[in-house]
């Protein structure tokens, strides 16, 4: 009997569902999911309670609805044998704090010529990492670092062999990205010489 009405106290009134408090920068979470506080319960033989779907015990996983990405390159146009540095930018365009996976191995990025896909960040992909953090409502994040594409065409047949460069002369690429499964809204569009 103690342990029914500790459930119901607890999901009257679950001490966890406080405000979100403003931070300065996102804290990465230890797991690759996201992890909210439990609250904690005297020691019985029953599990410790959790909270029910209509009640979340703290910020949901960020979905399409909520984030807004884009493709940034570093500049419209490119001189000969200068690469192209590329990043991803997102946006928690909703009102609620949302926790999203903002890795190498949530990411991915695309270079295409006209239909012709020239290359993707994960064709040679080496050690991808997971890193979850939290976004609050409003809150804008980018590459810490950018990503490099040395010009060539990319295959998974292909990493360890030479690869052909793109031709340059004034042709147009555009990279496309996406995150978490959720694609940027346009592409960054620049000129290779």
């Amino acid at each position: 009997m103690l342990v029914i009405g500790l459930v119901v106290w607890l999901v009257a009134a679950p001490p966890w569902r406080s405000a979100p408090t403003a931070q300065e920068t996102p804290a990465p979470v230890a797991s690759a999911s996201p992890v909210a506080p439990a609250p904690t319960s005297p020691a019985s033989s029953s599990p410790s309670p959790t909270a029910s779907p209509s009640t979340p015990a703290g910020p949901v996983e960020c979905g399409p609805s909520e984030i807004t990405v884009d493709a940034l390159s570093d500049k419209a146009e490119y001189a000969q044998g200068e690469n192209p540095q590329l990043s991803i930018r997102l946006t928690n365009s909703s009102a609620t704090a949302c926790t999203m996976n903002v890795g190498t191995s949530a990411q991915s990025f695309t270079v295409t010529s006209g239909s012709d896909v020239w290359w993707r960040s994960t064709d040679c992909q080496t050690e991808p990492s997971d890193l979850e953090v939290t976004l609050e409502p409003g809150q804008t994040v980018s590459s810490s670092a950018p990503l490099t594409w040395d010009r060539t065409r990319s295959s998974v047949g292909s990493c360890g062999s030479e690869r052909p460069y793109a031709p340059g002369g004034g042709a147009t690429y555009h990279l496309s990205v996406s995150i978490g499964g959720i694609p940027s809204a346009g592409t960054a569009s620049f000129v290779l010489r």
